[in-house]
């Protein structure tokens, strides 16, 4: 019996043959699947999510070019998260309902994320999220493509306990990610003698900012005079935040700054001036000198211009869409033949959780036990040219561990829970 999504692909196929006037046939035979997009391009974030999803997409054009799933050809459907997560969840119901891709590549912060979990568990969907985030959580649906606590904040703080100093100000947006960050900070500095001397939160849009409350943050970092600075701001304040920082005679060298999500992209949008010097954590620099990332960075720059840079998210979705590609192969040279099962999400997690990747990072396993993905865990400091120089690496990809040892899984849902409860439902706080 023919299947309802076995004509919608001959449609298609029969599309793309009048599109091309048979010129190109072969490609056009292909069976045709469909994925979503789903990032901001408008707002806040945009700055930080296009080139996410132009890396997506370059990697989707080198799905199809390579035919990394034979007979099949991956179109890709982009939506505009528009910086909001209620609009995420709308967009990502959208493209599983109306458009019917098989998966979705996307996402940036955790509040967006956390809105379309429910949507793809709901329809028993598939989401690639490509960036580093707080933990506490692990779904069926979501393959976590950046890094877990274990491989980024908690590296990064015993790095700078040993290297930089034992007082922290922790400062960072207003949303689920910076608190539940910095609750994990906390709790190592107290399991290590050291101390937070102060914490503090902005909107996460600067345009929310009220008169004067970035300047009060900057004024009780000098008050408190802090050893490191620990940076979970997300979107176009770091801009004005480490501007306002340089003005207020605060510079690297006495007080130095360690952010989560500050990547390349970020330094050239805030400004490599008032940078230089500070550092940030990732799993992936644009700097890192093996022949997995030249060839990396030789394909973004053939496909962005010369001029562009390579990140940490924007790695990890190219890394994603080969790794969803390499299962779903799998999958289709498997027992499991007929056209819906190629497409299942039960098929596709099942391969999936066999892959591994030599990605421009260096090697990345899926680990079955909870979809994240062993990483190395790096650590940067920002040169004059916006690039990072490497300061530490660990030796080995870590095994990714989203609940981290201080608290047990049940304290830390309930910690998750309570902030959500009290932000009335929402992953952000209200203003």
């Amino acid at each position: 019996m023919i299947g309802w999504r076995q004509v919608l692909a001959g449609i298609m196929v029969s599309t793309l043959i009048l599109l091309t006037g048979g010129c190109d046939r072969e490609a056009a035979q292909r069976e045709v699947i469909k994925v979503g997009i789903l990032h901001s391009q408008s707002g806040p974030l945009a700055a930080s999510e296009k080139p996410v999803l132009d890396a997506t997409l370059m990697a989707i054009k080198e799905v199809n070019e390579r035919q990394l799933i034979p007979g099949v050809r991956v179109v890709p459907v982009v939506a505009d998260g528009r910086s909001d997560p209620a609009t995420f969840a709308r967009e990502a119901d959208r493209l599983i309902t109306e458009d019917d891709v098989v998966a979705i590549f996307g996402c940036w912060t955790s509040a967006s994320r956390k809105a379309v979990k429910t949507v793809v568990e709901q329809y028993d969907s598939l989401l690639f999220y490509p960036v580093q985030y707080e933990g506490i959580e692990s779904s069926p649906n979501i393959v976590y493509l950046g890094a877990a606590p274990n491989q980024q904040i908690i590296p990064a703080v015993h790095w700078a306990m040993e290297n930089l100093g034992t007082r922290f100000f922790l400062v960072g947006s207003d949303y689920i990610f910076p608190h539940t960050a910095n609750a994990i900070i906390k709790d190592q500095l107290n399991a290590f003698g050291a101390q937070a001397v102060g914490e503090a939160y902005l909107p996460l849009s600067g345009q929310q900012l009220r008169e004067g409350e970035l300047d009060a943050v900057i004024a009780q970092i000098k008050e408190t005079q802090p050893d490191v600075i620990l940076n979970t701001l997300n979107g176009s304040l770091n801009t004005l935040f480490f501007r306002k920082l340089r003005e207020a005679g605060i510079t690297s060298e006495d007080i130095p700054t360690i952010s989560f999500s500050i990547g390349e992209n970020e330094v050239r949008e805030a400004g490599v001036r008032d940078m230089v010097g500070d550092y940030a954590a990732w799993n992936y620099f644009q700097s890192i000198d093996t022949p997995a990332n030249r060839v990396f960075l030789d394909k973004i720059r053939a496909t962005l211009g010369e001029d562009a840079n390579a990140s940490d998210p924007m790695e990890a979705a190219y890394d994603g869409v080969m790794l969803w590609a390499k299962a779903l192969a799998d999958a289709r040279e498997s027992r499991i033949k007929t056209f819906d099962n190629f497409y299942d999400t039960d098929a596709v997690r099942q391969f999936m959780d066999d892959q591994s990747l030599l990605a421009p990072e260096g090697m990345v396993f899926v680990y079955a036990q909870n979809q994240h993905l062993f990483k190395t865990v790096r650590i940067g400091q920002i040169q004059p040219d916006g690039n990072f120089a490497i300061v530490w690496q660990s030796e080995i990809p870590v095994r990714p561990e989203p609940y981290p040892v201080f608290r047990t899984r049940e304290e830390w849902e309930t910690f998750i829970s309570t902030l959500n409860r009290q932000w009335g439902g929402s992953w952000t706080a209200p203003r």
